[in-house]
């Protein structure tokens, strides 16, 4: 069973950063690319990062510089290092598998979570002022 635990979700002040993390199992970095999504209050979700097999990653224009996504190989899992959060960042974030089907870039915004591939459960990230 294909299963994407989230976690390292907080609330944290303007200018803070957060850690978050992907947990892998059932699936490789070899079978799927994986991304990160998030959903602000009263929105779908929209594609922030993507990373594949190889290291190579894909980030939206407007994280840029703020969001670095990495992954450890070793460990099955993903991270997603975010810096200098505002409070338009708060909303609950899910990383995603997508087995190598272009999904994640047909579906960069208004998604439903699980919409395709697998998707975690999500991890709530807060920033306030």
């Amino acid at each position: 069973e294909v299963q994407l635990v989230e976690s390292g979700g907080d609330s944290v002040q303007v200018g803070g950063s957060l850690k978050l993390s992907c947990k892998l199992s059932g699936v490789t970095f070899y079978d799927s690319d994986i991304g990160w999504y998030r959903q602000v209050p009263g929105n779908k979700c929209e594609l922030l990062s993507t990373i594949n097999w190889d290291g190579v990653t894909y980030y939206e224009d407007f994280i840029k510089g703020r969001f670095t996504i990495s992954q450890d190989i070793t460990k099955s899992t993903v991270y997603l290092q975010m810096n200098d959060l505002k409070p338009e960042d708060t909303g609950v974030y899910y990383c995603a598998a997508d087995f190598k089907s272009g999904d994640f870039y047909r579906h960069r915004t208004a998604v439903v979570p699980g919409e395709f591939g697998t998707w975690g459960q999500g991890t709530q990230v807060t920033v306030s002022s």
